[in-house]
């Protein structure tokens, strides 16, 4: 399978690097300190929305600000403590590509993502991070804005997921999509492709844009 694309979009977390340990330190610390159970966090989707939206869902409207400066607080000082990792062909798949034919559209806050990106070496020219839109993942808002920063149809982009709620902006979005089974199992993403990680992809630079494919 080939997928012809003027511009690639990737989600960062799950996808690009691997922060899964320290995000599960940071919001257990931050639990403890808001009283928040396990059976609080059962009842609210967590993976690939920004923290504000799951605080909001978690904590009374007056104590939210302070809260999700305290949860990005936690996060970032992690950042040195092994708090990410590059995942798998993510170095590799990026060198390839244009600067100005990728973006990285994350969830997390654009301090906390600027801290994670650097501690690993990706410098993307185009970040859209939490702080830009007004409603996050699933919410096709956080792709539709890389596509117009990029300048490229939406319908000539393509997004790297490793999360449902992720894809499932992509696709409203009008993308294709890419999902990545880092942090779920393939049966649980619907895109219109599944593979395990990057290292699983290449991409090839051509005068009409850009083809990823399956490595054989």
């Amino acid at each position: 399978m080939t997928i012809h694309a003027q511009a690639l979009l990737f989600d960062n977390d799950g996808t690009l690097v691997s922060s899964l340990d320290s995000v599960e330190r940071c919001w257990a610390r931050w639990a403890r300190e808001y009283g928040i159970t396990a059976e609080d966090f059962g009842r609210v989707e967590l993976h690939g929305r920004p923290a504000a939206e799951i605080v909001a869902d978690l904590l009374p409207a007056h104590v939210v600000p302070e809260a999700v400066a305290r949860v990005e607080q936690l996060e970032v000082e992690d950042v040195p403590n092994g708090g990410v990792r590059l995942l798998p062909g993510t170095s590799e798949f990026l060198a390839g590509l244009p600067a100005e034919r990728w973006a990285v559209v994350t969830s997390a806050t654009r301090r906390l993502a600027e801290a994670r990106l650097d501690a690993v070496g990706i410098l993307p020219k185009t970040l859209i991070a939490a702080d830009d839109i007004t409603r996050g993942k699933p919410d096709p808002e956080p792709y539709l804005l890389a596509a117009r920063q990029l300048g490229v149809d939406p319908a000539r982009c393509v997004v790297f997921e490793d999360a449902p709620a992720g894809l499932q902006a992509g696709r409203a979005a009008g993308m294709t999509t890419v999902a990545l089974a880092t942090t779920h199992r393939a049966e649980e993403l619907a895109a219109d492709l599944v593979v395990r990680d990057l290292s699983a992809l290449s991409a090839l630079v051509t005068d009409a844009g850009l083809e990823i494919s399956v490595r054989d």
